[in-house]
C-alpha cells in the first residue's frame, strides 16, 4: 500500500475546530456554514474545509499505519498479530497486514541513516 511520493510542499489546511456540543447535535449545523449568505464565501469556507479533512485523514492514515507497524514489531515482547490490530482498529486482517507494511515504509523513511 505505498503511497506516490508527494512533489508538492502539502497545504497548511484550514484550522479544524471542534465545535460546541449543543451545535453538533443541530443537523443542519456543520462548522457555522449554513450561516454564510454570500454563495461566493460559502463556496471559500466550504472548499477550506474539504482540504482540511482531506489532509487531516491522510495525516491521521499515516500515523495509523505507525501505530501498526509499531504494534507489530517482532522486537516487542507485547507484539500484536494482524488480526489482532484488526480487531482493535476494525480493519479487515488484509487491511491490517498492508497498513502494517506502510507504516513500516514510513518509519524507515523518516530513520536518519
Amino acid at each position: 500500500m505505498a503511497e506516490p511520493e508527494r512533489t508538492e510542499p502539502r497545504l497548511r489546511p484550514a484550522p479544524l475546530l471542534f465545535e460546541p456540543a449543543e451545535a453538533s447535535a443541530d443537523p443542519e449545523h456543520f462548522f457555522d456554514l449554513e450561516s454564510i449568505e454570500d454563495p461566493r464565501e460559502l463556496l471559500a469556507r466550504a472548499t477550506e474545509l474539504t482540504h482540511a479533512f482531506r489532509t487531516a485523514t491522510d495525516r491521521s492514515m499515516e500515523f495509523q499505519a505507525i501505530a501498526a507497524a509499531q504494534l507489530a514489531d517482532p522486537r516487542r515482547f507485547d507484539r500484536l498479530t494482524p488480526a489482532a490490530i484488526a480487531e482493535r482498529a476494525e480493519w479487515t486482517e488484509d487491511y491490517a497486514k498492508r497498513m502494517v507494511e506502510f507504516g513500516r515504509e514510513l518509519l524507515r523513511a523518516n530513520t536518519p541513516d
